[in-house]
């Protein structure tokens, strides 16, 4: 397993792609604790499936607009996990809709949640993270183009997480923490449907013709955290069948 006795803090993993992520680091010998905002019913059945893959499990409640909740997060999977290997900043929102509309509340909730979480939680998790750690952002494909109207503010909060994984490698290298990006193309979940109304629109630029599954991120994420990908930071990994190509 690539990641044996490693313990990982996944947030906003209750369901999609983060639940997935969490799924994944378990099969791969990790404990894992999630966050979640308001399932905690899915948060638990996630946890279920971690322990029942023979590995420890905790569902944190955190509101990742509250950047208080969002420390005090990191410090309570340190304290059941007993340290912490693999943070994963999964947690995220998504408004769509013109700049010229867009209420600040929204615009805050998008730039609070999307950007300033991962700061926060990497801030408060660097502190434990020793040689060997790893710090890992899901970002989006949006980041390295905005194909549609409407989604400016969006893929503006996901391009930040470019440039803070660039700087923040740079600053954690000399401690041997890896810092990447993992950018997901059109994944099949609750938020983006396969079968949704867009679908087809959406589908038309994937080179393979199809939506990927949230496990085609987890795997990427489970080998960024690895020692295999030990020489690999500063960077993003588009994961998104060819939609960029």
């Amino acid at each position: 397993m690539l990641l044996s006795n490693k313990r990982a803090l996944v947030t906003g993993a209750s369901r999609g792609i983060g639940a997935a992520i969490a799924r994944t680091l378990a099969a791969e010998g990790a404990d894992v604790a999630i966050t979640y905002e308001k399932s905690a019913e899915l948060a638990a059945g996630v946890v279920r499936e971690i322990e029942a893959l023979g590995r420890r499990g905790t569902a944190i409640q955190a509101d990742s607009a509250d950047a208080t909740a969002v420390r005090a997060s990191v410090e309570k999977a340190v304290a059941f996990l007993g340290g912490i290997d693999i943070l994963v900043n999964n947690a995220g929102i998504f408004h769509m809709g013109p700049v010229k509309d867009a209420a600040l509340a929204d615009i805050d909730a998008i730039l609070n949640v999307n950007v300033r979480a991962p700061v926060i939680a990497s801030q408060a998790a660097i502190l434990h993270l020793g040689q060997g750690g790893r710090i890992i952002h899901i970002g989006s494909w949006f980041a390295e183009q905005v194909q549609w109207p409407g989604l400016s503010i969006y893929a503006m909060s996901k391009s930040a997480l470019a440039s803070f994984t660039k700087g923040l490698a740079r600053e954690l290298g000399p401690e041997g923490i890896t810092v990447n990006l993992v950018q997901p193309g059109a994944i099949d979940t609750d938020m983006n449907p396969a079968a949704g109304p867009l679908s087809e629109l959406i589908r038309q630029p994937i080179a393979v013709g199809k939506y990927g599954s949230g496990e085609d991120i987890a795997h990427a994420v489970a080998f960024l955290a690895s020692a295999k990908a030990q020489y690999i930071t500063g960077t993003a990994l588009t994961v998104d069948g060819g939609m960029l190509a």
